[in-house]
C-alpha cells in the first residue's frame, strides 16, 4: 500500500504542476495578443522612417550622417543583449545569451562589454563578461519615452568615443512558435541597403537637407531600439506560451500514465488480498 500512496502523491504533484503551467499559458496568450498588436502596428512606421531617411540621404553629396556614421578602428565594442526578466520561456533567453557570447568571442583581443536589457541576460552574462549596466526595469513600463533615454545613452557612448561599435542582439517575433535571433549594428550607421531604388522625386527641403538628416538619424536610432525591445517582448510571451503549452501536454500525459500505473497496482493489491482471504478460509476448513 506504501507504493500506492507514493503514486497518489505523484499524481497530485503532477496535477498541481499542470494547473500552474496551464494558467501561465493562458496569461502569456493574453499578453501576447497585446504585444503582437503593438509590434505589428509599429513595423510599417519603422520601415517608412528608414525609407524616408534613405531617400533624403540619397540626394546628398558625401557623408551626411556626421558623427553617427563615423567609421573608426574597432577596439571597443558594446553588445546590447535584450532578454527577459523571467524564465520558463524555453530557449528564448539562452539563444540570445549564446549569441552574445559568440559575438563577443568574435572580437578576440578587443574590449567587449555588455549592456543588458533584461534580468536573465544580466545574471548569466556577468559571470563571464563585463556588464556595464542593466535596464531590466524597462519592462515594468515599456514606452517609447523610456526606451529613448536608453537610446540616447548608447548614442552618447558612441559619439564620445567610449565605444567604436554598438550591436543589438534580440529575438525577432515571427509567430507564437518561432522567434529568430537577430544581430543588428546600432552604431555606426551602416549604409542603407535596399533592392528598391531610392525615390528620385523632387523634394522641397525646409530647413536644409543636412539638418533634416541629422534630425531623422536620432529618431531612427530610437525607433530601431524600441522596435527591437518590442520584438523581444512579443517573442518572450510567444515562447512562454509555447513552452507552457508543451509542459501542460507533458504533465497531462504523465498524469495519465501514473493513473494507469496506480490502477494496475491497486488491482494487483486487491487480487492479493482476495487470494489471502480465500487461502485463509481454506486453511480454516482444513
Amino acid at each position: 500500500m506504501a507504493n500506492l500512496k507514493e503514486i497518489r502523491n505523484r499524481i497530485s504533484s503532477v496535477s498541481s504542476t499542470m494547473q500552474i503551467t496551464s494558467a501561465m499559458k493562458m496569461v502569456s496568450a493574453a499578453k501576447l495578443k497585446k504585444a503582437q498588436d503593438a509590434i505589428t502596428a509599429m513595423r510599417p512606421y519603422a520601415e517608412k522612417l528608414t525609407e524616408l531617411l534613405q531617400n533624403v540621404s540619397a540626394t546628398l553629396d558625401g557623408d551626411a550622417g556626421g558623427e553617427f556614421t563615423a567609421q573608426r578602428e574597432v577596439n571597443k565594442v558594446l553588445i546590447v543583449a535584450i532578454t527577459s526578466n523571467r524564465g520558463l520561456a524555453g530557449a528564448f533567453n539562452s539563444n540570445v545569451i549564446k549569441q552574445a557570447k559568440e559575438v563577443a568571442e568574435s572580437y578576440a583581443g578587443k574590449q567587449v562589454d555588455i549592456f543588458a536589457i533584461g534580468k536573465k541576460g544580466n545574471d548569466i552574462l556577468r559571470k563571464t563578461n563585463t556588464v556595464i549596466d542593466n535596464k531590466s526595469e524597462i519592462f515594468d513600463e515599456l514606452t517609447f519615452e523610456r526606451v529613448s533615454q536608453i537610446a540616447e545613452t548608447l548614442t552618447e557612448k558612441f559619439v564620445s568615443g567610449e565605444y567604436d561599435k554598438i550591436e543589438l542582439i534580440y529575438n525577432q517575433f515571427k509567430n507564437a512558435a518561432t522567434q529568430i535571433v537577430q544581430v543588428e549594428q546600432f552604431l555606426p550607421l551602416a549604409p542603407i541597403q535596399s533592392d528598391v531604388p531610392a525615390s528620385t522625386g523632387e523634394y522641397i527641403f525646409e530647413p536644409s537637407k543636412e539638418e533634416i538628416v541629422l534630425t531623422l538619424i536620432p529618431k531612427s536610432l530610437k525607433t530601431q531600439l524600441y522596435k527591437a525591445i518590442r520584438d523581444s517582448f512579443a517573442s518572450e510571451h510567444g515562447a512562454r506560451m509555447t513552452a507552457m503549452h508543451k509542459a501542460t501536454d507533458n504533465a497531462t500525459e504523465l498524469r495519465n500514465q501514473l493513473k494507469l500505473t496506480y490502477n494496475k497496482a491497486r488491482q494487483a493489491a486487491i487480487t492479493n488480498e482476495i487470494l489471502e482471504i480465500v487461502g485463509g478460509a481454506e486453511a480454516l476448513k482444513g
